[in-house]
């Protein structure tokens, strides 16, 4: 008895060092961008579920968004149509449309609801359709000062919170897809159309509309380089203004992800961290432990009135 007594110690340890980040989350929102490697790796997606779950039950209040292009990029080719990318986003025709949506709802959204469902009823699937969650206007890409038509794809214009809140105040975990609809007006959409909106940007656009405590945006980096590919060192943590400097020098893919993390905290999230999403339980690592594995982006500082001086 006493030897197996020793011999769990160890676990009792690691539990009890969990305690001051436990006390620290209970009852905060966490909204986690799911994507990279995590998203076609069987054996990372069923951890990434497993700590998702392990939020929930540790009393957090996790929020998933996703896109999926791998999957949506396949689905293209069985059906023998082109995927095209300008200024590292998918150029979205109406029959791409079709796809994108049939995909990210019907197939990546399902998967991962019935990944979570394993272990208790409480996934449920949205998309930024359903209950006008998340209202689009048409996105334009600048590419070297031309303005560049990219189709049905949208930049997130508002967030109705409504729906997830409901779902989390039940405690259930709410799964979104990454489509929105249109506003009313819009050039070139009737009331009822739809947009294709970048999954870091929506997830962004999420967690600053419930206030979140958190964003993670799973990558398949270790984080954000100092100087690469000059150097491999990762930034451990930035400010809002130190990022939005090296932003123009950043590489296309990881754009969207930073400027999601500038946008959450200068909008109220208070940290936006960018995690290597190749690393197993990556998520549990880096809100229970010490042990950081990417990137962490805080607002400004703002300077305490009690020691600000008066300036002329």
């Amino acid at each position: 008895m006493s030897a197996r007594k020793h011999t769990a110690l160890p676990k009792a340890r690691t539990l009890i060092e969990a305690l001051p980040w436990l006390t620290r989350h209970h009852g905060r929102t966490v909204v986690i961008k799911f994507g990279g490697n995590a998203m076609v790796d069987e054996e990372l997606k069923a951890a990434f579920a497993q700590d998702v779950v392990f939020l929930r039950h540790a009393g957090l209040r996790p929020v998933v968004v996703h896109g999926g292009g791998p999957q949506i990029s396949r689905q293209l080719d069985r059906l023998g149509l082109e995927s095209e990318f300008r200024a590292g986003l998918r150029v979205t025709t109406p029959e791409t449309m079709d796809v994108v949506r049939m995909v990210l709802a019907g197939q990546v959204q399902r998967e991962l609801v019935g990944l979570l469902n394993r272990h208790g009823p409480l996934a449920v699937g949205l998309t930024g359709e359903d209950a006008r969650i998340m209202a689009a206007t048409k996105h334009y890409a600048d590419i070297d000062g031309e303005r560049v038509d990219l189709g049905r794809v949208g930049e997130v214009a508002a967030v109705d919170t409504g729906a997830i809140e409901a779902l989390l105040d039940d405690g259930r975990i709410p799964v979104i897809s990454s489509i929105a609809h249109s506003v009313d007006g819009d050039e070139g959409q009737t009331e009822g159309g739809i947009y294709n909106v970048n999954a870091d940007t929506a997830a962004a656009a999420v967690a600053a509309g419930l206030g979140a405590e958190t964003l993670i945006v799973l990558t398949d980096v270790e984080g954000l380089y100092a100087d690469w590919p000059d150097s491999d060192e990762v930034i451990s943590e930035l400010t809002a203004q130190q990022l939005e400097k090296l932003l123009p020098d950043l590489s296309s893919g990881m754009v969207p992800k930073m400027e999601g993390c500038l946008h959450a905290v200068r909008n109220g999230v208070h940290t936006a961290r960018v995690l290597d999403g190749r690393v197993p339980h990556a998520i549990l690592l880096e809100i229970f432990t010490d042990e950081g594995v990417g990137t962490m982006v805080v607002p400004d500082a703002v300077p305490d009135p009690r020691t600000a001086k008066d300036q002329p």
